[in-house]
């Protein structure tokens, strides 16, 4: 396949923040409940949404969403329930499993959040049809299958290949091609370390995919078997291969937030980056303008969607439903691409010419999901052992 560079064109794009540690908030201007119980009074025109996630997508939420749905849905109100960085997910979770089976209301009649596909794995979500949610018609099957039981898929993003074109002419179009760059090219490639962050860790699932048998890697995307994990040995020698040849002999950036600094600041040429905070970094000028972005064949690197759940017992259900059904128009997949440069998870011909502009040699459609989230940590920690200083 042949390489693309990503057009980045003027989008209104809010900065992806790292908050880490900060207290749980709520928004108080949506009618907000406590972040770890979502135990405020239900109406018939209301939809309670929890949200664990980033502010940025508080702000797509507050910003965007509920004026858009409320808009669009007169006397229906949507109050937001906002727990950030998901603080609280596990306690939360175990809140909703325990009154979905017990058959009682949650609190919640939506949710996004990472909690979402360890509910549709409890088997606790509703499971909408495309005739509910009109535009699960136009997602990519396998999109929709990674979402299990009762994910909807709604947003997307993936790690792409940043570059500095003054220092790289022609980028790397395959994963054979970029092995062979960066031997070529010592110093001027790195990536974080990947249990800082999410670019480093699909760089290395992908050294790992493309020494591994594809039943395998097929596998570990769905399922935790340790014994498995012993075939990453191939994986591992390439990687420890690289030592020589990364920045400095051997130093990996703390964070997504670190990689991309380096190259913005011309210490290195080229690293992976997140789809969306690349495109939000040059609008915000923490990337260079003229820097450009790509995406790798054979494998490409990971990246996936963002879920939605139904709970099967809320109260506001068909409010809920209705919310989905919103989310997935061409209306809101264009707000998303625009507020938080998420990938839409519809048919970008479905939206306007300057979103598909701004999307279209990142092939959003062609999202390769990344590991089982316990092989991720299992992935993380064997890096550490593995690759730095060996």
């Amino acid at each position: 396949m042949k390489s693309k560079s990503l057009a980045v064109l003027a989008v209104t794009a809010l900065a992806v923040t790292g908050l880490a540690g900060c207290a749980q908030k709520s928004n108080d201007s949506g009618g907000s409940t406590p972040a770890a119980g979502g135990t405020g009074g239900s109406g018939a025109g209301e939809v309670r949404v929890y949200i664990g996630a980033d502010t940025n997508i508080k702000d797509l939420w507050e910003k965007s969403v509920k004026p858009g749905f409320e808009k669009a849905n007169p006397g229906t109100t949507l109050k937001i329930d906002f727990d950030d960085h998901e603080e609280h997910g596990t306690q939360n979770l175990a809140k909703l499993t325990a009154a979905e089976k017990s058959g009682n209301d949650a609190g919640w009649d939506l949710m996004d959040g990472g909690i979402v596909l360890q509910a549709a794995d409890a088997g606790v979500l509703e499971q909408v049809t495309k005739d509910q949610v009109k535009g699960l018609a136009d997602v990519p099957e396998d999109t929709l299958k990674a979402g299990g039981k009762g994910g909807i898929p709604y947003r997307g993003s993936s790690v792409l290949l940043a570059y500095n074109p003054k220092l790289v002419a022609s980028p790397p179009a395959t994963y054979d091609d970029l092995m062979a760059w960066i031997k070529a090219n010592p110093g001027k490639f790195t990536y974080n370390s990947p249990k800082s962050g999410g670019s480093g860790g699909a760089f290395v699932t992908t050294v790992l995919d493309k020494n591994l048998p594809a039943d395998t890697a097929k596998t570990l995307r769905t399922t935790y078997d340790k014994n498995l994990l012993t075939q990453w040995k191939p994986g591992w020698d390439a990687l420890r291969a690289l030592n020589p040849y990364v920045y400095q002999k051997g130093v990996y950036p703390t964070g997504n937030k670190g990689s991309i600094e380096l190259l913005a600041n011309g210490q290195i040429a080229m690293t992976p980056v997140w789809s969306d905070m690349f495109i939000s970094g040059q609008k915000s000028g923490t990337i260079p303008k003229d820097m450009k972005a790509t995406q790798i064949a054979n494998p490409s690197f990971t990246g996936g969607a963002a879920y939605l759940g139904i709970p099967a017992h809320a109260k506001n259900k068909a409010n809920a439903i209705k919310l989905a059904d919103y989310l997935l128009s061409a209306e809101a997949q264009n707000m998303i691409a625009k507020d938080i440069a998420g990938y839409p998870v519809i048919p970008l011909s479905k939206l306007p010419q300057e979103t598909q502009a701004t999307f279209k040699d990142a092939h959003p459609e062609n999202l390769r999901a990344g590991y089982f989230d316990k092989v991720n940590k299992d992935r993380d920690l064997a890096w550490d052992q593995e690759v730095p200083g060996k």
